[in-house]
């Protein structure tokens, strides 16, 4: 090399932040970036408003979907983006319905906290760098259980279904969609006619829930002892 040339100067570290209320997860990433030059845990938090309150600058956040404080996931990542932050999750991904709702929001990927230490950093990397993280896990969460056969119902009959099968009367659900009560009663014959068709039956009230909760649309019931 000679004198009249220069090494480039290294590029700093992309900053992470972690939204996490367990401190054994916010550990675990520690661990895994340790190691990683390129990448460097900047600021964790137990919810976003408290990250966003430190002000540190940041390229990414890492979010876990369910908080403590009962915060949605759509409301946490929107607040990020606000900020000009793109989000991570990092989940153990039980909940399609707590993935959908991250996903309306935007963001760059959906990885379990149950993979492999280099998928992990692999997918921070990615999405540090601005890229899109496409998994298995979350293209499943999207559209629904693989093993259940999609039965193709619009964004509108997804919205009737929702709050119908969530214990509103037909009346109610016209009322919170704008719709006439008799098309939303044939949005609901229609829906039944696609679940029994799909071989997924849902001829009850009580049927039509549990196919929202199978296919994501509704989350999952929890246990009364649960957060």
């Amino acid at each position: 090399m000679s004198d009249s040339e220069s090494v480039p100067p290294e590029s700093p570290p992309r900053r992470i932040g972690i939204v996490e209320d367990h401190e054994s997860v916010v550990i675990g990433l520690e661990t895994m970036l340790a190691d990683q030059p390129d990448l460097a845990i900047a600021a964790s938090a137990a919810t976003v408003p408290e990250l966003l309150a430190q002000g540190t600058a940041l390229d990414l956040v890492i979010l876990d979907l369910r908080l403590s404080d009962g915060s949605s996931p759509q409301s946490n990542v929107e607040q990020l983006r606000s900020a000009g932050l793109e989000t991570l999750v990092f989940t153990g991904a039980e909940n399609p319905y707590l993935v959908r709702l991250a996903a309306k929001a935007g963001v760059l990927g959906v990885v379990r906290k149950s993979e492999p230490t280099a998928t992990v950093v692999a997918a921070i990397t990615a999405a540090a760098n601005g890229e899109q993280v496409v998994t298995t896990e979350w293209a499943a969460a999207i559209d629904g259980d693989p093993g259940l056969l999609d039965v193709g119902l619009s964004p509108r009959q997804r919205d009737v279904l929702a709050h119908y099968a969530s214990g509103e009367k037909a009346a109610r659900v016209a009322s919170l969609t704008g719709l006439a009560e008799h098309t939303v009663n044939d949005y609901l014959a229609r829906i039944r006619a696609k679940y029994a068709e799909a071989g997924r039956p849902a001829r009850t009230k009580t049927d039509l829930y549990k196919r929202a909760v199978e296919d994501g649309w509704l989350p999952m019931p929890r246990h009364p002892d649960q957060p």
